[in-house]
């Protein structure tokens, strides 16, 4: 994987780039849609591509080793041809997954002993398995196995977290290089900083992944509850440490409002189930606050859902039906609004990009801030 930096923001830390890997060019700043089992829940594949248009999207290990197994997506060739998606994949490493399954897993030094939500079965995780996991998943950029800790967290735990995470980065790097590729393109590994809120800690583990000198960095065990300025006093920590010249990725991040501003503190590459989720529950995100297209007001507004028609559905839809699809239970209301607000969050880093570029972004990001603060 190659990156270049293409622009600086004077006024913050804010960076356009481009990355290039074996499946295409992604532009940074970049939101990936969650895709956890080789879809992005209630979008096929066609609409992600052509109207959502993301360079990226992410998978999960720990959900595609369990369902559909790694020995189904061999035989398809590796994920891009099971799931029909030519562009670029990111697969986080499960250490998250872990860390939510809380009373179904024990964390020992030599990996993680769970029980699966399907059907009950132990499995085990460790730096090494999860490396040949994902090399079999064959995602273009693979993550480090990690223990992301809970919010609140005791320091000496999140200390003692933090320096097993180290371990089993070392213990990562030394099976990736004895584990060959498993498909005719290449893959990128990004290890991943910890240390819970603490910003001694936050800046040792930024310092130790920053002298791995892996391609690509990511930021762990932040949206896990903690409030919003917590989360951009421990991203300008580390992004201050993290090397300039390589992408950096904020794992599970977040809002619009968080978005902008973590993109402001030097963050590349962002993922979160919020737009679907929210979606699927008929939130809406614009560019001039949310919408909760349950509400009764909706009822007779047949304006477009958002005319500024990032896309077809934004235009080709009004409120007011989105709003009877929703009171009605059907399954299109959800795909409708998944459609949009992933179609947003892809808008809203482009638009970002633009105005880093522009050297104007941190007037827009303000204004931005100001306009997505309401509900409308």
């Amino acid at each position: 994987m190659k990156f270049e930096l293409k622009g600086k923001d004077l006024q913050s830390r804010a960076r356009a780039g481009v990355m290039t890997t074996d499946h295409g060019e992604i532009q940074t700043p970049i939101f990936m849609p969650v895709g956890t089992v080789a879809t992005v829940k209630g979008v096929h594949q066609r609409e992600l591509k052509e109207e959502v248009n993301p360079d990226i999207i992410l998978g999960n290990t720990y959900h595609l080793f369990l369902r559909p197994k790694t020995d189904i997506l061999e035989q398809a060739g590796g994920i891009h041809k099971f799931m029909n998606w030519d562009r670029p994949i990111l697969t986080d490493s499960g250490g998250y997954q872990v860390y939510s399954l809380s009373g179904r897993r024990k964390i020992k030094e030599e990996g993680v002993k769970f029980k699966s939500h399907i059907d009950g079965s132990y499995h085990i995780f460790t730096p090494e398995n999860v490396m040949e996991i994902q090399r079999k998943i064959g995602a273009d950029i693979i993550m480090a196995f990690d223990e992301c800790t809970p919010y609140p967290c005791d320091y000496n735990y999140a200390k003692r977290s933090m320096h097993m995470t180290h371990r089993w980065l070392k213990r990562c790097i030394s099976h990736l290089e004895k584990t060959p590729l498993s498909y005719d393109y290449n893959q990128t590994f990004f290890p991943i900083v910890q240390g819970s809120c603490y910003k001694d800690l936050r800046k040792q583990s930024a310092e130790f992944i920053a002298s791995v000198g892996a391609e690509g960095n990511a930021i762990g065990g932040l949206s896990v509850g903690e409030p919003a300025e917590e989360m951009y006093a421990m991203t300008d920590v580390v992004t201050a440490i993290l090397p300039e010249d390589k992408p950096r990725y904020l794992m599970g991040v977040g809002t619009p409002i968080n978005i902008l501003e973590n993109i402001a503190l030097g963050i590349d590459m962002f993922d979160c189930v919020m737009p679907t989720r929210n979606a699927r529950n008929g939130m809406l995100f614009t560019a001039y606050g949310s919408i909760n297209i349950k509400n009764k007001k909706w009822e007779n507004d047949f304006s477009a859902i958002d005319e500024m028609g990032i896309t077809y559905v934004d235009t080709y839809y009004s409120k007011a039906y989105l709003r009877h699809l929703f009171i009605a239970k059907e399954l299109l209301g959800k795909q409708i609004a998944s459609i949009h607000n992933l179609g947003f969050y892809v808008w809203l880093t482009r638009e970002a990009r633009k105005h880093i570029l522009a050297g104007d972004f941190t007037e827009w990001k303000n204004k931005m801030l100001k306009q997505m603060d309401n509900r409308l």
